[in-house]
């Protein structure tokens, strides 16, 4: 186990985060810590960051410093952005730090900003090509990225903060500084030619597109938790924006799910959001909870050879995660995976279902993590599962195919199913529940298949025989415990198939 640390001085926080890192685990983050110093607000007019600004960041990284040798990190990267970077007296704010903290600070370039911030997005998203924002206090990142390889980055030089000073003179925005902030965006934004009629969706990075997404989560009492990979339409987007702008700080300061230290720069940073959104004539504005400090981690702190991810990898990452959190062993995943797609295959091969790449793909994720949660209890296996699941960020899956993993890693039988999916009842189409219902109840199959946990199955056949399903499986040994399981489950897969299932287990 190999633990790192990432101090990001931001322009609006300072922030440390620290990591524990495990070869076959993948990346976890252990602590992350923040505190508001909104730095770009001690800049002069002529560039220059104030003694009480500079106090202000020696006294948080102090702080920082002693978390750090508490965890004894060695392995530590100390990074600045917009504000020291637009700093003219940078070079004397980075020897106050190194003689005061003993720490020696990189600033990291608009490039290198918004490159570690796309690092980030294609390592733990699906998106395969998007454009990225990363909206800090003081400046702003867009890239746009294509079967993900980065293509273009730029890093304009205002964030929420200075844009608020800016626009924003009162404890609301008037009409009038509404339409200056719009066209001083829309001019910004026409000087990329390659950002314009993209049509591809945007990955939001940082605080303010965090507390969009947990605003609108609040709004509509959304049923799961977690914001990362969270989607939003441009319906959506817009709505909140026109109610943020309404609001007074007062207002926005009772406003769920909005931080208190962001209620007065929320409203122009909405507005970037959505202005971006028009532009681009993005299809969907989508929150990645991963950004600059995780992209630095992935390709400097673990030395890693950054190569773009398929949407199957990112998941796969994620996966290596669960199945150590909770003891899934790896054989008995992979046989579970194998004997699963065997029998949808040769089901779709009769007629019985049918075949789609990407119901087979669920049903190799969801075969992997079937009844994790025996971990917990396995009495109440299928409700920890789904619960675990659901509500649990992972990588490489937005949150519509998360509840869907869930659905079917977790099927027990027909009326479980309907009662984990009554909150979701919206998300889904009739098709969609049928879909689900049959791979949950395959899957159900499947695992009785391996019974005695001795993968003992070895080749599965599936042939019509007046009308029904026969299924002939060959074993390589007693296979008492299976055939018990197999003739007691089956009857949840007859019921979605609508047919009945003959069984023939033969020794080989």
């Amino acid at each position: 186990m190999k633990k790192t640390a990432v101090v990001d001085i931001g322009s609006n926080t300072i922030r440390l985060v620290i990591y524990h890192y495990e070869v076959d685990k993948g990346m976890r983050e252990i602590e992350n810590i923040k505190t508001v110093a909104r730095l770009s607000s001690y800049l002069s007019e002529d560039g220059m960051m104030s003694e009480e600004g500079v106090t202000k960041l020696i006294e948080a990284l102090e702080s920082f410093k002693e978390i750090v040798n508490y965890h004894t990190i060695d392995d530590l990267r100390v990074v600045a952005t917009a504000a020291v970077r637009q700093a003219r007296n940078r070079k004397n704010i980075l020897k106050v730090i190194e003689n005061k903290v003993g720490w020696t600070v990189s600033i990291l370039t608009e490039e290198e900003e918004a490159y570690f911030g796309y690092v980030a997005v294609v390592h733990s998203t699906p998106i395969n090509s998007g454009v990225t924002i990363d909206m800090g206090g003081g400046s702003t990142e867009v890239t746009y990225f294509e079967d993900k390889k980065l293509k273009h980055a730029h890093s304009f030089p205002f964030g929420a903060v200075t844009l608020k000073r800016k626009f924003m003179k009162g404890d609301a925005m008037t009409l009038s500084e509404q339409k200056k902030l719009i066209t001083f965006l829309k001019d910004h934004f026409a000087t990329l030619s390659w950002l314009k009629n993209k049509q591809v969706p945007i990955v939001a990075i940082g605080g303010s597109a965090r507390n969009i997404a947990q605003i609108d989560q609040q709004l509509k009492d959304y049923p799961i938790a977690g914001v990362h990979q969270y989607f939003m339409s441009k319906t959506s987007l817009f709505t909140l924006r026109d109610q943020l702008l309404t609001k007074t700080i007062e207002e926005l300061e009772k406003l769920d799910g909005l931080s208190s230290d962001r209620s007065d720069i929320i409203a122009p940073a909405s507005q970037v959001f959505c202005q971006l959104f028009e532009i681009t004539q993005a299809t969907g504005f989508l929150f990645s909870r991963k950004g600059l400090r995780d992209g630095i981690v992935i390709k400097e702190l673990m030395d890693k050879n950054i190569t773009p991810l398929s949407k199957n990898e990112v998941f796969i990452n994620s996966l290596k995660e669960l199945s150590f959190d909770y003891s899934i062993n790896p054989m008995d995943a992979e046989y579970m995976m194998k004997l699963s797609s065997d029998l949808y295959e040769q089901l779709c091969k009769i007629g019985e279902l049918s075949y789609s790449e990407e119901d087979l793909l669920l049903l190799k994720r969801g075969a992997y993590l079937y009844y994790l949660g025996e971990y917990i209890d396995s009495e109440s296996s299928s409700q920890h599962t789904f619960y675990l699941i659901a509500n649990r960020s992972i990588d490489g899956v937005l949150h519509h195919d998360r509840i869907k993993l869930a659905l079917i890693a977790s099927f027990k039988n027909k009326s479980s199913l309907q009662q984990y999916l009554q909150p979701f009842s919206e998300w889904f189409t009739k098709e969609e529940h049928q879909t689900i219902r049959e791979l949950g109840a395959l899957l159900k199959f499947a695992y009785s298949l391996n019974g005695s946990k001795r993968r003992l199955i070895e080749r599965v056949r599936i042939e019509k025989s007046a009308g029904n399903v026969k299924v002939t499986l060959e074993a390589a040994g007693n296979t008492l415990a299976e055939e018990y399981q197999a003739e007691k489950q089956k009857k949840h897969l007859e019921k979605a198939l609508k047919k009945l299932i003959a069984l023939e287990f033969v020794k080989k």
